[in-house]
């Protein structure tokens, strides 16, 4: 089945369940745990994966574990392993452990910013310059994340405009590629494609991708209209694992699973096998002692069951 009319043919998906995922659990996650899911995800097809942080320890407790978690990984040739790094003292124990690519993540509500990372937006920008430069200069890709930049916990709606500053400003440190992310989940297909425009003005349409939370039940919506945007790279998080500690009620990124189910129902190809992609989420679940949080997840497994 050829994709719908306009609809891009292949899709990346950028799984962030490890990291991004697991960063706000209350409970101790085993970096066993932790390693496992990383291999059932590339087993599942997934060839980029968000595996851990290299944040302060008292910030994000969960996260204290990255070079065992790292150096526990068995590698496949084609998957591109990524981590989070705030600073240049995190750019600094993280290129010990060999990542492929680096994440930086400014947001574009100032208040955000303040509240998430104790500075102002271009306070953040400047502070990841020098981590930008240092990366690039070692061969590892430079990927940013622009958070709130459709709604912000603190500030209520955020205009697109502040969203077109901090791509021209990550632009301008030599970021190479940046995902537009609804981090409450409030968006709407409207506010996320003029969203995605904003970032267009800086970066051509295959450097960005879309990061959608299912606060409000619109993930998938916004998902397809970003595809109408032309837009082929998305975060996803498998059995929608995750949430944001500045950001009450938020619920987790939308789950890799029903984004694969929608792809492949519109005749887009991920190169993700859907089946094995069930059973990663399941593992890491059931590791957890918690329900699945992919409504697909669930349906195929009680057909299973059947």
């Amino acid at each position: 089945m050829k994709p719908s009319m306009n609809l891009p043919a292949l899709v990346t998906i950028v799984e962030v369940g490890p990291r991004d995922g697991l960063q706000n659990e209350k409970q101790a996650v085993a970096a066993a745990d932790k390693i496992a899911l990383v291999h059932a995800l590339q087993a599942a097809g997934l060839r980029e994966i968000e595996v851990t942080s290299y944040v302060s320890p008292k910030w994000v407790p969960q996260m204290a574990d990255n070079t065992e978690v790292m150096a526990g990984i068995t590698r496949q040739p084609g998957v591109r392993y990524s981590v989070l790094t705030p600073n240049l003292k995190g750019w600094e124990a993280a290129r010990q452990d060999r990542p492929d690519e680096i994440v930086v993540f400014g947001a574009a509500s100032e208040a955000f910013s303040q509240r998430n990372i104790n500075c102002s937006i271009a306070e953040s920008i400047e502070r990841f310059a020098p981590v930008v430069a240092s990366a690039r200069a070692a061969g590892v890709k430079v990927r940013g994340a622009i958070s709130c930049a459709v709604g912000c916990p603190y500030e209520g709606e955020i205009a697109p405009g502040r969203v077109e500053l901090v791509a021209r400003l990550m632009r301008q440190i030599g970021v190479e590629h940046v995902g537009v992310a609804d981090t409450i989940g409030v968006g709407t297909p409207g506010r996320v494609r003029a969203a995605l425009e904003a970032a267009l003005r800086h970066y051509p349409i295959e450097q960005v991708s879309g990061h959608f939370h299912d606060t409000y039940g619109m993930a998938l919506a916004n998902v397809y209209a970003s595809l109408e945007v032309g837009i082929a790279t998305f975060d996803t998080s498998v059995s929608g694992l995750g949430g944001c500690p500045y950001a009450k009620g938020a619920t987790g990124n939308v789950a890799t699973e029903d984004v694969v189910w929608l792809l492949h129902g519109l005749g887009i190809e991920t190169g993700i096998d859907l089946d094995r992609l069930i059973d990663a989420g399941q593992a890491i679940r059931a590791a957890l002692g918690q329900p699945n949080g992919s409504r697909v997840a669930r349906a195929l497994l009680a057909k299973r069951a059947a």
